[in-house]
């Protein structure tokens, strides 16, 4: 007679995403904050044409190159608001000639997305951002 063990669950495995690999891959302050962003916003980090440009195999895993999108902005399939928004993400790494002007054209959860990123940006953890009472 043979006793077999019952059958057993695979165990799940959590699998970073795409986003959690960038922003950990960042090197430095200006290249998470601008991960997070562009990981909170969503539907740009979405599109292959901005996957393909943006994102190379590193030595450790996914890492962004970020010149990959200098000019070619308009050719990506954005729409106004999103290309504002992946300017500025791009003016955090230091490429880029947008303008701090552009945020007049974000939505509000974009605007709070970039603001959030501020203090990063500064290396001031102190600075809490939200809504005003």
């Amino acid at each position: 007679m043979t006793i077999t063990a019952p059958p057993t669950e695979p165990e799940e495995v959590d699998t970073p995403t795409l986003a959690q690999l960038l922003v950990a891959s960042a090197k430095s302050p200006r290249g998470r904050a601008a991960s997070q962003a562009l990981a909170e916003e969503g539907t740009i980090l979405a599109l292959d044409s901005v996957r393909r440009l943006l994102v190379v195999d590193g030595e450790d895993g996914s890492v962004c190159r970020w010149e990959g999108l200098l000019g070619r902005l308009y050719g990506l399939g954005l729409d106004d608001v999103q290309r504002a928004f992946l300017g500025l993400v791009l003016g955090m790494v230091g490429i880029g000639l947008h303008t701090l002007s552009a945020v007049e054209v974000l939505d509000e959860r974009r605007l709070l997305i970039l603001m959030r990123a501020m203090p990063v940006l500064a290396g001031n953890d102190r600075v809490a951002v939200g809504t005003r009472m």
